[in-house]
């Protein structure tokens, strides 16, 4: 395809320009050409599904285990170090240990772009409720020292395992791509802080600083064979906020001599609703959440303390700002009310909004187009979770996060039958059809390397 874009440059503009015969077998030439390059295309795409029917049942076989053995934010290590030996077996130059338990593969083949493929690996603190054969079983301590499940809930150890099959095939497939491909496995992706903490730990300084960087993402209401796909803003801004309300503890029967917190915390839950509905425009996303509130310790007690724990999303900056300023003047509002301290105020585990690259969604549809058929990708609705891959974007590399099928039509079709949705990512109860999702994502993560890296007609 490239020489027949060299050979059409050469062609005088109309057919004035040469003699008739000459025109009409450069037009020839081209067309042979073209249909040259359909032909390699499907050869290409037909041994790319021979390898991955050859190869699928071992990639499951690793994402099970990836599935029974999942660890929580922070705690990836046992993870990281089964990722770290399968890179090593495509020869790729591996480092471990990059900002808490990441990993960085580097597969050189010669000149040309840097591309980056990124996956999460960090688990749930959910007990998984699926009944399949291989539900994880483990339970640990978090960091507060409380006992949980742990699960692979949002689809992370597929992700690892796409990684994995990407990057086998690519090894050995040398011949039909030139460049760099970085690998990056990153964890505490559920927490918001993996990426920072890699970037922090100079993943761009120590390592090339990519061209452009991919990553995939499972969805649980898109049947597997199908890709989602958005340019521009497609996550959310994530914010998590902390808030102590403090009050004066004392006995449930003589409450004119204490200041009841709980009842401080209540009026904020209600104070804190007005602040998207009268405070942002109706044309801007945003939401906040109170995901859990708790205080007091028995029925006779005001205690001296309530604390709440929000979720705060948005997709501006501005937006953004005036959301977090608008909930610190609402709990010192509510606190000044009651005549108590002002409340503890603490922001964390911030992620910014998520934002494709138009030019790199652009060259990279083509390919996931091939692969699946064209009716099968997709326009995917912005939402407002979230998604630290975006930090890399912030940092400036174009990046492209796509939405993967996970769950089969025929279950999909199951639950529209008894009138319910499908398990969302992070219920207990969320599974996905892996062989079919691993083989639609392996093909079209490795049909976007492909062409992103495709040697140049000068490459040796």
């Amino acid at each position: 395809m490239p020489l027949a874009t060299d050979l059409a440059r050469l062609i005088p503009r109309g057919p004035a320009a040469l003699n008739h015969g000459a025109f009409m077998f450069v037009r020839r030439l081209l067309s042979v050409l073209f249909l040259l390059g359909l032909l390699t295309q499907r050869a290409v795409a037909s041994d790319a599904q021979a390898w991955v029917n050859q190869h699928l049942d071992e990639l499951v076989a690793f994402y099970r285990e990836l599935h029974t053995h999942p660890e929580l934010s922070f705690h990836e290590e046992q993870t990281a170090r089964r990722l770290a030996e399968s890179l090593r077996k495509v020869d790729a130059e591996v480092t471990t240990g990059v900002g808490g338990h990441g990993v960085v593969a580097l597969l050189k083949n010669g000149p040309g772009p840097t591309l980056m493929l990124r996956t999460d690996m960090d688990a749930l603190p959910v007990r998984e409720r699926t009944e399949l054969v291989y539900a994880s079983q483990v339970r640990t301590k978090n960091d507060q020292g409380v006992e949980v499940g742990v699960m692979h809930a949002c689809g992370h150890d597929i992700h690892m395992t796409n990684l994995i099959g990407v990057a086998r095939y690519l090894a050995e497939h040398r011949d039909r791509w030139s460049g760099t491909v970085m690998f990056v496995c990153q964890g505490a992706e559920e927490r918001g802080a993996g990426a920072k903490a890699m970037l922090d730990d100079g993943l761009f300084k120590r390592f090339p600083k990519p061209d452009m960087a991919l990553a995939l993402h499972v969805d649980s209401t898109l049947a597997t064979g199908r890709i989602g796909y958005r340019a521009g803003f497609s996550l959310a801004n994530v914010d998590s906020v902390d808030i102590t309300m403090r009050g004066r503890g004392g006995h449930g029967a003589y409450p004119q001599a204490t200041i009841d917190p709980i009842v401080e915390a209540a009026l904020l839950v209600v104070d804190l609703q007005t602040i998207v509905s009268r405070e942002i425009s109706p044309t801007e996303p945003a939401v906040i959440t109170v995901g859990s509130i708790h205080g007091g310790t028995k029925h006779n007690v005001i205690g001296d303390s309530c604390h709440l724990q929000l979720t705060v999303r948005s997709y501006s900056d501005k937006v953004r700002k005036h959301l977090i300023a608008a909930i610190r003047r609402k709990a010192r509002a509510v606190a000044e009310g009651a005549a108590a301290e002002p409340p503890i105020i603490k922001v964390g585990e911030g992620t910014p909004a998520l934002y494709n690259a138009p030019d790199l969604v652009k060259r990279v549809l083509p390919a996931l187009e091939r692969v699946v058929g064209a009716d099968h990708v997709v326009p995917s609705e912005p939402v407002m979770g979230g998604e630290d891959f975006s930090r890399y974007g912030r940092a400036g590399v174009p990046i492209f996060m796509y939405r993967l099928g996970s769950v089969s039509a025929q279950r999909l079709k199951g639950f529209q039958r008894f009138d319910r949705p499908p398990p969302s990512l992070h219920s207990a109860e969320y599974y996905p059809d892996a062989e079919a999702t691993l083989r639609t994502g392996v093909l079209t993560m490795s049909a976007a390397v492909l062409d992103l890296l495709s040697p140049k007609p000068n490459d040796p």
